[in-house]
């Protein structure tokens, strides 16, 4: 579903007029008024102007700015003037509030009450057109149920949720119960034969669900159809395991289809040697229909590091497509209902590769063989590398090798066999004895390289172009053969992806190349038929004075708009708007790309006097963990929590940052690489969510203890919106466990993923509430098990599906290191409701809005008494007075709608959270019929 905004023209005067100043802050006002009149004069779609009265004695004015108003919050000095007027920078597709104080001789007053500017701008996002999302489970003590609550059909809050749509509950076609405060309900007469609809009620009307029949073991399994084993070309057997998922609607029904990669046993790291089995990624509806099968092929190895799966909706049309990273070899496959292969159908390579005579048939696994006759080739052609010619790098190889010259250049092939068996027996042992590169076998380093676009729904290839960079060479301008371990194919060979709403709209698919040392991101853009690329950044390499045995980490790259990107990126991205305009940026680690593909900023650091190299700035540095939320809800914006493996030479082992600007928040030097780190609402009595990784601490940097929770995988599991921790990882049982309650949840019969990481392959709100599902694999792979919290809640929230950030959070979790999505507001035990973003009343009209919202707050109880009929016949009158052409008239019941809410008689009949909403959308339902 779209939602849609319009643009709103605004002519409001906001005042907010200050408490006295106390006696010791006479002197500033030296007896004028002792109160600062500060109003809103104008908003534009990116602008806020301000203005106040002068007061005479004060020498200047400080203006303060924060993106909520909440009781701590921290407002940020934006600016300090001589005037009594500023112009605030900013999109206004939100709202934010101001504070302004008077300065004299260095002194400031006391600050201004906050104004808040008016939304102004609007974005039209695309958002999934999700159905009820309705699940019953058997619990034992009864059946539980649990349903969506769509962004739309949220209209304001209270001080316990959010206020909207209501549903009815039916058991067997029976009415049981009307449900105002939650989406989950359960009936403790209901027995796992019974079925189950909920509706929506809206206006008097009623809108039924899908008819469901309760899960029986707590649990659902989603039946998978397993790969048949393989041997590889050494000899070894392999067999398959369910690894990562993702989840899309492919066929515009409103529900899910889920994505499955299956990853052989032999699958591997980068850094490791040895032949994989191929990679394959099913689509299956929750029934266990297998709609297709892509095998990756050949070419492209199995591991955590290569294939990264896009699923999202990229043309809007309502059905997902399939992105990733393909090879010659990679194809579409499709089954018979009996399970037999109907067709195979190949990619569509690109004519030029094709002419070049390239085909499906190419093997470009390399054995130990083929990898020392690539080695000769490469000696051979030394001379003419450009790195040679233009004098960066020694003009010989037994310069570069440290030993006295032998051979003349060009070398013949029999003087660079020789260098090739000095530099495998000899010279690359001598740097570590894990250099066995005379069993060098299993990687790719040779062949074509493509992106590939999908049809989710039928998994017909819509587009094959080629993958934007191409390896270039076999890892040894990107610093594969430098450093003490020698690894071709591996720096090379880390990819990364993401999806990103850059306009603010409509999605995008990142693909990225490279974060130790050369670092390229490109970001596409999908129409149905074509790939559009919007920017491409690339750090350029990181020059070495000798390949074969140099630094290049930490080194800036040649591309001087984007140098300092190298060695900052993590291993997984993140995607959220940091700098509030509306637009998400690509988090990469310790620095961050702007929406328009320009580096927003790269983060360093002074390195203590206990690390390598004190006093000098460095790179924050390449990390395993990377978290984006609003981690702290009382400063504004987001923050990022990482953890950086540079050990001596990295500033820090973990950090908060200020995500609009990379600053360190805190953080601790820790000298060595600190390989894990989480965040979460794991101490409800602690404001904000903790971050632990060397110790457990607030968010606001005090420290809590020594002990903490796992790192593995956090999940939104419990009612009270706390988080939890998904543990288990190799052959352990995965659990769910709370830090302050023990273990919530046995997951008996499964497994996690990725040996040690121990990820589960999704945790996600795929339906019912707003609470996560967690999906594991059983231990023989012949199914997902879904297991969703059957405890009840009264917390009312809508899907994390319809939260941008968290959707594309979900969409690219299963990259590399698994990490969790995160919603963009303050998600916690307490919950600030009154910033939970809503859809905007723009998109149906004010009035209709208000007419909504007033239905809502008087059936959720919010609003009570003698109030109901004053304000449902205010509306009623203004209504039929605007159809009828007499606006002045249909104006003037607004206002008495306005009058009976500020009515001193009525203040017990509603809450003050009501009240607020329901008068500002009056206001705006004013606008509407021409009054401002």
């Amino acid at each position: 579903m779209a939602v849609c905004f319009r643009k709103m023209a605004v002519a409001l005067v906001c005042v907010a007029l200050c408490l006295p100043l106390s006696k010791s802050e006479q002197a500033v006002a030296n007896g004028q008024p002792d109160y600062l009149n500060v109003v809103i004069t104008e908003v534009t779609d990116d602008s806020v102007t301000l203005e106040w009265n002068k007061l005479k004695e004060a020498d200047s004015y400080k203006v303060y700015w924060a993106d909520k108003d909440t009781d701590l919050m921290e407002y940020e000095e934006i600016a300090e003037t001589e005037e009594q007027a500023f112009v605030f920078n900013g999109s206004t597709h939100v709202n934010h509030f101001f504070k302004v104080a008077p300065i004299k001789n260095g002194d400031e007053g006391r600050r201004s009450s906050a104004v808040k500017s008016p939304v102004e701008k609007q974005f039209d996002v695309q958002l999934e057109a999700l159905d009820r999302g309705l699940v019953a489970v058997d619990t034992g003590e009864g059946v539980f149920l649990s349903w969506r609550l769509l962004k739309e059909e949220a209209v304001g809050y209270s001080d316990h949720g959010l206020v909207g749509t209501v549903f009815n509950v039916y058991r067997d076609g029976q009415f049981l119960e009307t449900v105002t405060d939650s989406t989950n309900y359960l009936d403790e007469q209901g027995t796992s034969s019974s079925s189950y609809y909920v509706s929506a009620v809206n206006g008097g009307k009623e809108e039924a669900s899908d008819v469901v029949q309760p899960w029986e073991n707590g649990y659902y399994d989603l039946p998978l159809q397993k790969p048949e084993d393989g041997v590889t070309p050494a000899g070894e057997a392999y067999t398959y395991h369910a690894n990562d998922m993702s989840v899309g609607d492919v066929n515009g029904d409103g529900q899910y289809e889920f994505f499955v990669k299956w990853e052989p046993t032999n699958s591997k790291d980068v850094s490791q040697k040895g032949y994989t089995g191929h990679t394959y990624i099913d689509a299956y509806t929750l029934t266990g229909e297998l709609l297709y099968r892509i095998d990756i092929g050949k070419n492209i190895r199995s591991g955590a590091h290569y294939t990264q799966l896009l699923v999202y909706d990229f043309d809007g049309d309502g059905k997902a497509e399939l992105m990733f990273k393909t090879a010659p070899g990679t194809k579409v496959i499709t089954f018979t209902e009996d399970g037999k292969v109907e067709s195979e159908t190949y990619i569509t390579m690109p004519q030029e590769d094709v002419e070049a005579g390239y085909s499906h048939e190419d093997d470009y696994r390399m054995s130990a063989d083929d990898y020392y006759a690539h080695l000769v080739e490469m000696f051979i052609g030394w001379h003419e590398h450009e790195e040679v010619k233009n004098g960066h790098w020694p003009e010989t190889l037994e310069e570069a090798f440290g030993i006295e010259p032998l051979y003349d250049y060009p070398l013949s092939r029999g003087d660079a066999e020789a260098l090739a068996d000095y530099f495998i027996d000899e010279y690359a042992p001598s740097r570590s004895a894990n250099n066995q590169l005379r069993d060098f076998k299993g990687f790719i380093v040779e062949g074509p390289e493509y992106l590939t676009v999908f049809a989710g729904e039928t998994g017909q290839e819509l587009q094959t172009i080629h993958y934007k960079p191409g390896r270039e060479d076999d890892g040894l301008m990107w610093g594969d053969y430098a450093m003490n371990r020698i690894e071709p194919g591996n720096r090379v060979d880390r990819f990364l992806a993401g999806v990103a709403y850059l306009d603010g709209e409509k999605p995008s698919a990142i693909f990225a190349r490279g974060y130790y040392t050369r670092t390229t991101l490109v970001a596409y853009d999908w129409d149905g038929e074509q790939l559009h690329e919007s920017w491409f950044v690339d750090s350029g390499w990181t020059p070495m004075e000798n390949p074969f045995h140099d630094s290049p980490h930490g080194v800036d790259g040649t591309n001087e708009e984007y140098a300092t990107l190298t060695t900052q990126g993590a291993h997984s991205l993140s995607v959220a708007d940091v700098d509030g305009d509306g637009k998400h940026e690509i988090v990469y680690g310790a620095a961050t790309i702007d929406d328009d593909g320009t580096l927003l900023y790269s983060s360093f650091a002074e390195l203590p006097p206990e690390s390598a190299a004190p006093g000098e700035m460095a790179r924050l540095g390449h990390g395993d963990a990377l978290h984006v939320a609003d981690i702290d809800p009382d400063r504004p914006g987001l923050e990022s929590f990482m953890v950086f493996e540079g050990a001596q030479y990295a500033p820090y082992g973990f950090a908060l940052r200020d995500a609009r600007t990379g600053d360190v928040l805190y953080g601790e030097y820790s000298g060595r690489d600190t390989g894990r780190g989480m965040v979460g609402d794991v101490i409800p009595g602690e404001r904000g969510l903790e971050t632990w990784a060397v110790g457990l601490y607030s968010a606001s940097g005090k420290r809590l203890g020594t002990e903490q929770p796992g790192t593995n995988m956090n999940i939104k599991w419990s009612p009270d919106m706390t988080t939890q921790i998904v543990n288990g990882a190799l052959d352990d049982i995965p659990t769910i466990d709370d830090w302050q309650r023990g273990r919530l949840l046995t997951a008996e019969g499964t497994r996690t993923n990725n040996g040690t990481k121990g990820n589960p392959s999704l945790v996600a709100d795929i339906f019912g509430d707003w609470r996560e599902e967690l999906l594991v694999r059983t231990e023989d792979s012949s199914a997902i098990r879904i297991y969703m919290n059957t405890e009840r809640t009264d917390r009312k929230l809508y899907t994390l599906m319809h939260d941008p950030q968290y959707r594309t959070g979900i969409a690219w979790q299963n990259v590399t290191y698994n990490q969790p999505s995160y919603p963009s507001f303050y998600f916690a035990s307490d919950i600030d409701w009154a910033y939970v973003p809503l859809f905007n009343e723009h998109e149906e009209g004010r009035f209709a809005f208000l007419e909504k919202a007033t239905e809502a707050f008087i059936v959720a109880g919010e609003v009570q008494g003698p109030l109901v009929v004053q304000l449902t016949q205010s509306l009623k009158q203004a209504k039929h007075h605007n159809e009828a052409g007499r606006t002045k008239q249909a104006l003037l019941f607004i206002d008495k709608y306005k009058r009976h809410l500020h009515n001193r008689a009525n203040e017990r009949h509603v809450s003050k959270e009501a009240k607020e909403q329901l008068i500002r959308h009056a206001e705006t339902a004013k606008q509407q019929w021409g009054q401002g």
